[in-house]
């Protein structure tokens, strides 16, 4: 596995959600692993903390967590299931290229929410945009495990 290079996954992340397909995500599969998913994506989770200060400090808080749990557990459970159903991707592949579309993901709902929250009146657009990138991890996540 390679060294940690933030512009790399920034450039295989705009790769593998404007191209998204699965031979695009198998790409990119070795090129990392759990550790460099994690890096990835605590760097997603300030992000999207910084953009939830829109709600004070506890809106900090809970997007770094609600982001780094969120994407931990999304993994383990598709690794999990992947393996019972007889899959060969090892965590390290589902972590790295699930990181790839999920970081981008999660900073750019996180920057729609607080746009929406600003205006006052989206406030009330803010359940359907969760929902929006719960749909969005699971269309990615489909074509990266196949």
């Amino acid at each position: 596995m390679n060294e940690f290079d933030f512009n790399k996954m920034v450039s295989q992340s705009r790769q593998v959600i404007l191209g998204s397909s699965a031979s695009s995500f198998e790409k990119y599969e070795n090129d990392g692993g759990l550790k460099e998913a994690l890096i990835y994506m605590t760097i997603a989770a300030v992000l999207t903390g910084l953009l939830g200060l829109g709600g004070g400090l506890r809106g900090l808080i809970s997007n770094i967590i609600t982001t780094l749990i969120g994407f931990l557990a999304f993994v383990y459970l598709v690794y999990f299931v992947g393996k019972q159903q007889g899959g060969t991707g090892t965590l390290d592949q589902v972590a790295y290229t699930f990181s790839l579309f999920w970081a981008p993901v999660s900073v750019l709902f996180a920057a729609i929410t607080l746009v929406l929250l600003i205006t006052i009146v989206g406030i009330l657009f803010i359940p359907i945009v969760a929902i929006l990138a719960l749909i969005a991890n699971i269309y990615f996540a489909a074509i990266a495990t196949k």
